[in-house]
């Protein structure tokens, strides 16, 4: 109010002159627009989730999911695992039909494992498939092979696979605990007897035998004329050897067995010892000989020191 009881503008929003004010009536009608705007937000965000997906996607979602649960079923039973046994896994079905199966295996450098052994071994057969066939993995199956030493493979497209390997050189047949062994060289257990294919390489026997066989086979060819006769060692207390000719056993000593050898070799030719009713020749004392008759040859032995004895007493 002013000196008079006057209010300096008018109640009605006009001037002194009686007119509006349009400014601040546009920034009134202005300061509601926020509030339209936030009601619009509002019934977008309402919006049901069916009125926003295409139409059938319910439809999608509910046979995946009872796929889903059909093929964990189908895992859990046991039945995969029978239908992979069987056919192979799927991506191999998919390859051989495409033209992609393994239709040929050539393998380089076999020499005394079969075609077969390897072939199982390496995890090949009609259901694999070239293009998922894992080779590195191939290469490690054909490595826990004892006899092979290395080995390679590789993928010939579109049907092929080649392996070469190369064996490791089987030296003797090894015994123990009534199990015979080949071994290479240096002792190493490279397979297991299974068949006749190294029946004729050299036999050892006993603990440690297959870590002399150097001194084994130093032996034999020591043995000179009687090599071939020589059957099997038998490595005894961890000290000498025992040699197997012809039925006879040669107990050789602990040290300069060549030399005892070479003594057998002598007595061999002078009087055909080994052809003598004897088991056993004991070589152990270098200054004599000591030999173990069969059975038969020791009785008739006895009856005839009997008679001589009668002989002399009459």
């Amino acid at each position: 109010m002013d000196g008079g009881g006057r209010f300096p503008e008018s109640l009605s929003g006009g001037d002194a002159a009686g007119r509006s004010r349009p400014a601040r009536l546009a920034g009134m009608v202005l300061g509601r627009l926020p509030s339209r705007s936030l009601s619009v937000r509002r019934a977008r965000s309402g919006q049901r989730l069916s009125e926003r997906l295409p139409r059938g996607a319910g439809t999608v979602g509910a046979a995946m999911t009872l796929a889903a649960v059909a093929l964990a079923g189908f895992v859990a039973s046991g039945r995969y695992d029978a239908f992979v046994a069987d056919q192979g896994r799927p991506l191999d079905i998919a390859a051989r039909l495409a033209g992609f199966g393994v239709e040929r295996v050539t393998i380089s450098g076999i020499s005394r494992m079969y075609e077969r052994e390897v072939l199982a071994a390496a995890g090949i057969d009609w259901r694999s498939s070239v293009p998922f066939l894992d080779v590195g993995a191939v290469r490690e199956k054909l490595l826990r092979v004892p006899l092979i030493a290395q080995a390679s493979v590789r993928k010939i497209y579109p049907n092929e696979i080649a392996i070469t390997q190369v064996e490791r050189e089987p030296a003797a047949l090894w015994q123990k605990n009534g199990e015979i062994s080949v071994i290479a060289a240096d002792g190493t257990v490279i397979d297991a007897m299974r068949d006749d294919r190294y029946a004729s390489l050299p036999l050892v026997v006993g603990d440690e035998a297959n870590a002399r066989l150097p001194e084994y086979l130093a032996l034999i060819a020591a043995a000179g004329p009687l090599a071939d006769r020589i059957k099997a060692g038998t490595y005894v207390s961890g000290r000498r050897w025992t040699l197997k000719l012809d039925g006879v056993d040669v107990r050789l000593p602990e040290n300069d067995p060549a030399a005892a050898l070479a003594r057998l070799v002598r007595y061999e030719r002078e009087a055909g010892l080994l052809e003598k009713d004897i088991i056993a020749v004991d070589l152990r004392m270098p200054d004599r000989l000591v030999v173990r008759l069969t059975e038969e040859a020791a009785a008739a032995r006895a009856e005839a020191q009997k008679a001589k004895k009668k002989g002399a007493a009459s």
